[in-house]
C-alpha cells in the first residue's frame, strides 16, 4: 500500500468508514456539523459535487501527508432529489416511489490536500423490481432507512429482493464509488 498517505474522512456514515477501512489506507475519522443546503437553480446532477465541495472548504487545517474525502449521495427519481427521509412514513413514500422504476444514485466525492484538490462524481442506475406494500414496510419497521438517501441501503434487505438490475458502481450506491476514489489517490496523491 502506498504509504505515508493518510486520508482523513469527514462523514459520520458508518457505511463509508467501512468502505474506507476496507481500501487500506491509514485513516480516521473527523466529525464535522455541515450545511447540505444548496440553490434551487442548479442541476440535480451536479448537487453532489457541489456539497462535497461545500463541505471541503470547511476543513482547512492539513498535515503535508493528510488528504480529506468529503462526499454526499443523492438518489434521484425523474429529476426529483429524493432525500434522507424525515420519518418512517416518507420512507415509505419513498420506497413506493422507487418500487418499479428506475432511478440515478449519484455520489459527488471531493478529495483535498495542501496541495491539490480534485472532485468528482459517479452515476450509478438503479432497476428496482416491484415491491409489494408489505415488503416496503416490512424493510421500514425492521431496518433505519432514515440515514439513508432515498430510504434505502442496497446493501440491506429491500436491496436484495428489491434491485434486479444494477448499471455502474455497487459501492457508489453503498456510499462511495471506491475504485474511482482509489484511482484518484494513487496518480494524484501519492
Amino acid at each position: 500500500m502506498i504509504q505515508p498517505l493518510k486520508i482523513i474522512l469527514a462523514s459520520q456514515s458508518p457505511r463509508r468508514k467501512d468502505l474506507i477501512q476496507d481500501l487500506g489506507f491509514p485513516f480516521e475519522v473527523r466529525k464535522f456539523d455541515f450545511d447540505e443546503s444548496y440553490p434551487n437553480n442548479i442541476n440535480r446532477y451536479d448537487v453532489p459535487v457541489f456539497l462535497a465541495l461545500k463541505k471541503s472548504k470547511q476543513i482547512d487545517r492539513l498535515n503535508n501527508n493528510e488528504v480529506v474525502l468529503t462526499a454526499d449521495t443523492v438518489v434521484i427519481l425523474e429529476n426529483e432529489i429524493l432525500e434522507k427521509p424525515s420519518s418512517l412514513l416518507e420512507a415509505k413514500e419513498m420506497l413506493s416511489k422507487l418500487s418499479n422504476s428506475s432511478h440515478d444514485v449519484i455520489t459527488g466525492v471531493c478529495l483535498k490536500s495542501n496541495k491539490h484538490t480534485e472532485s468528482f462524481s459517479v452515476l450509478t442506475k438503479i432497476h428496482f423490481a416491484e415491491l409489494k406494500k408489505e415488503e416496503i414496510n416490512y424493510y421500514v419497521e425492521k431496518y433505519q432507512p432514515l440515514d439513508k438517501a432515498g430510504g434505502y441501503g442496497i446493501q440491506e434487505w429491500i436491496g436484495m429482493i428489491g434491485v434486479n438490475k444494477i448499471e455502474g458502481s455497487y459501492y457508489n450506491v453503498v456510499g462511495l464509488p471506491i475504485h474511482e476514489i482509489y484511482q484518484k489517490l494513487i496518480a494524484n496523491f501519492s
